[in-house]
């Protein structure tokens, strides 16, 4: 039966079958799955004509038989290209290998088939599709599928999902939690007292085994299309596979009964994916991370917290592993409690940050796959590279070791001190705007750099070393330009996941060119961003003082204007706004004079600090620079900003922090801090903050990769994982992870483990006294000045 029908791609794979290719698409539509073959798609790369003899008589020693197309396309160097099919990708790949082995470079060749297919359709997660469709138990299959691009917004079911199990990674229990069904599955025997209630409903099972063939049945019934969790990859499914292999059972939990496939990353050992056929899973941690999220600490309780204001019910991870312990032997009930508890927390987390819907708008403006991690490379690749072939070029290669840096963002020296009524004023997407304004694209770039000496001026618009750009032969600018419309009407519509996933993408696209990873980097097309972002702000600057005020900082698309005198947010905001119309006034002016080009800079009035510290470097006379706190009033409430300072970093103490705000405060509002400094510093010392005092600091390389310096945190890990190894505990900091610790006469000390006394000293010269010196410079005070009467008596 022939079909017409929407959806939105899940999940993509290419895969040899019978001397072919088959693509395999699962598809979620309105009314259910549907898993599309798409069936002989022929895999390619490309060799430049002038190597095809050479390239025709390495591939027929290989004994593979490959089709060879002449084609209207060129590479950027202007070298003609050929295209080599091949039957299968397995072929493919040999090619590549022998070519590269011969000195030969293909292009194009690292391109996924099932990518390309997609990609050159322009198919971004919507798409319209029509085959042969045969009815399954629980999906349609769809046997010769064409596919075209199409808008379609879908509807996903989603389960979050959470093991809980012994510290040698026996299964004790798995909680599921979905709008469709949730339930804890556990192993052991129904206690008297269990009654099922909607709050929490337990299906017993007698062992390991039954637990997993529990939860197979339990996806082929309820059918999500998504699975989120916490570390869901690399511990969850891992161990759920693991654990499955030992028990000898497949759990077929994929779409179509098929079983999942978990690979370890070849860059990093701690890192894997999991291919679920039919269903995408995604992980708390990195989509919070892709979209742009950060935290002090990325544990379930910690995010929880922060979050949504509340957490788990065991903290510490020993104490933790012996609670599940002993609530498995003794208390069943609470451990599913507790495990489904976790699960919920991940789901509301999800929610509050919209994540899920994130993730499919960025897939429907990219392409890329809903639980792809990072992915900037690959969603400006999807974009641009069918656009390239249809102007007549193949893309480069990736050519990582000729890589040269490019100039970073604009920073400005800054001039220290305490200021009254200093504005912000923001270029709105600096970068975005300077690819727009000045044409900045790969191919306008060799387009440009074509142009005869004469006729260049005319038609190219000069960038920085060496590079010009073409007039009208570019898609990088259109592509910003649809990008930033989209996100302006996102914004007016209150569609927060899209213009959040707008916003990334947009600026993203100045990263890519600048990175080594991506195969369109050019140092020349960077730098013309950058250099020019130089530029900008430094006329900027030139235009504000100009007109009688002093730019006490600047800082990649940010200046900091000082109006040397204190206003009332009426009388600032008058001045911000005249500013604002005169520089995006000039540079309009500026730019069509100039260049003959309509701006898309414009630069808006962000914020009124009617008290700003701009602070020294830490022991010198020399302004910081992305560092300084500020009063604002939001509205009717005034806050406290931090940008850069102890109070915003993760490396510094709650003691300092607690400490840094209120001082800072009390400066900003003229109040005499004398008392309160002494009065925090006795404290301190009488042992009324030790809950204050730990550090925590992540293990950047593994332990024993640690061997000349040795900081306090590996200190400290080491000193942890002995005494782990002594209780006959799993060793917790080897392999990098977070660590806590406290510093102790003895040195740094894990907060678990510590044998010594608190050094009260470290915290009042390490943390607190610099804390304070960074404002008290400013009001002609000091640390040592103001606590040293009072040290005298300890």
């Amino acid at each position: 039966m022939q079909s017409h029908s929407t959806g939105f791609v899940l999940t993509r794979q290419s895969r040899d079958i019978k001397g072919q290719t088959e693509i395999v698409l699962w598809v979620k539509t309105a009314t259910g799955p549907y898993r599309l073959s798409i069936v002989g798609d022929k895999p390619v790369l490309f060799i430049c004509a002038s190597q095809q003899q050479q390239a025709m008589e390495i591939i027929h020693a290989a004994n593979i038989a490959v089709q060879w197309k002449p084609l209207a396309l060129k590479t950027f160097q202007h070298q003609q290209v050929v295209g080599c099919y091949s039957d299968t990708v397995r072929d493919n790949l040999t090619i590549s290998k022998c070519l590269h082995a011969e000195g030969i470079k293909p292009f194009e060749a690292d391109v996924r088939l099932a990518d390309r297919f997609l990609m050159e359709r322009f198919i971004r997660g919507g798409l319209m599709f029509t085959g042969d469709v045969k009815s399954r138990n629980g999906y349609h299959d769809v046997l010769f599928a064409k596919a075209k691009a199409a808008d379609y917004i879908p509807d996903l079911t989603l389960v979050s999902l959470d093991i809980e199990c012994s510290e040698k990674g026996v299964l004790y229990s798995i909680g599921m939690h979905s709008e469709m069904d949730s339930r804890v599955i556990m192993v052991g025997e129904q206690p008297a007292d269990y009654q099922a209630s909607d709050e929490l409903l337990i299906e017993w099972v007698t062992d390991e085994k039954a637990l997993l063939l529990t939860l197979e049945s339990w996806f082929i019934k309820y059918d999500p299309d998504i699975v989120i969790g916490w570390n869901v990859i690399d511990f969850d499914f891992r161990l759920l596979l693991h654990r499955a292999e030992w028990n000898k059972i497949n759990l077929r939990i994929g779409r179509g009964k098929q079983t999942p496939h978990y690979r370890r990353s070849t860059q990093n050992a701690n890192q894997g994916f999991i291919s679920v056929p039919g269903r995408v899973v995604m992980d708390g941690i990195d989509t919070l991370k892709t979209a742009t999220y950060n935290f002090r600490s990325w544990s379930l309780e910690a995010v929880a917290q922060e979050l949504l204001g509340e957490g788990k019910a065991i903290h510490n991870v020993h104490d933790r592993m012996a609670e599940i312990n002993h609530m498995f032997k003794h208390d069943k009930l609470s451990l599913a409690k507790y495990n489904l508890q976790d699960c919920k927390l991940v789901t509301r987390i999800f929610k509050q940050t919209h994540l899920l819907e994130f993730a499919i708008e960025r897939s429907r403006l990219t392409g890329v796959e809903l639980d792809r991690i990072g992915g900037s490379v690959a969603a400006f690749t999807n974009l641009y590279m069918p656009q390239l072939h249809r102007a007549g070029y193949i893309a480069p290669n990736l050519e990582s070791e000729n890589w040269i840096a490019s100039p970073g963002g604009y920073v400005m020296d800054s001039k220290p001190g305490l200021y009254d009524s200093v504005l912000v004023l923001d270029f709105k997407s600096l970068y975005p705007s300077i690819i727009r304004s000045f044409r900045i694209d790969p191919m306008g770039l060799v387009e440009g750099l074509l142009l005869e000496e004469g006729k260049a001026e005319h038609q190219a618009i000069a960038g920085f070393r060496g590079g010009q750009f073409h007039r009208t032969r570019h898609f990088l600018p259109e592509m910003i330009e649809s990008l930033w419309a989209a996100r302006d009407r996102a914004k007016r519509d209150g569609d927060k996941a899209f213009s959040q996933a707008i916003k990334i993408i947009m600026n993203s696209f100045y990263g890519v060119l600048g990175s080594s990873g991506c195969r369109f980097f050019d140092h020349r097309l960077a730098s013309s961003i950058t250099m020019r972002g130089h530029e900008i702000m430094k006329l900027t600057r030139e235009l504000i003082e100009a007109k009688g005020y002093e730019v006490i900082y600047g800082d990649t698309d940010s200046t900091f204007v000082s109006l040397k005198k204190s206003h009332s947010q009426i009388d600032a905001n008058i001045i911000g706004d005249a500013l604002v119309d005169h520089i995006n006034q000039w540079w309009q002016q500026h730019l069509q004079q100039q260049y003959g080009l309509v701006s898309a800079l414009e630069i808006e009035y962000e914020t009124h600090y009617h008290k700003f510290l701009m602070p020294t470097i830490r022991g010198q006379e020399t302004g910081s620079k992305k560092r300084y706190a500020g009063l604002v009033w939001r509205g009717d409430v005034e806050q406290m900003v931090f940008k850069g300072l102890e109070t915003v970093r993760t490396d510094w103490t709650p003691l300092a922090q607690h400490f840094q705000q209120t001082l800072y405060s009390m400066v900003f509002h003229d109040q005499n801090v004398d008392d309160y400094i002494r009065d925090y510093t006795n404290r301190t010392l009488a042992g009324e903050f030790d809950d204050q005092l730990v550090y925590r600091k992540r293990l950047r390389r593994n332990l024993d990769d640690y061997q000349k310096n040795i900081p306090p945190q590996v200190r400290a890990a080491r000193l942890a994982d002995e005494m782990n190894a002594k209780l006959g505990r799993p060793l917790q900091y080897q392999n990098k992870g977070a660590i806590e610790y406290i510093f102790t006469t003895s040195g740094a000390e894990p907060v678990e483990y510590r044998q010594s006394a608190i050094d009260y000293n470290h915290y009042l010269e390490k943390q607190l006294k610099p804390v304070a010196d960074g404002i008290l410079i400013f009001i002609g005070k000091s640390f040592d000045n103001i606590t040293a009467p009072q040290l005298g008596l300890f």
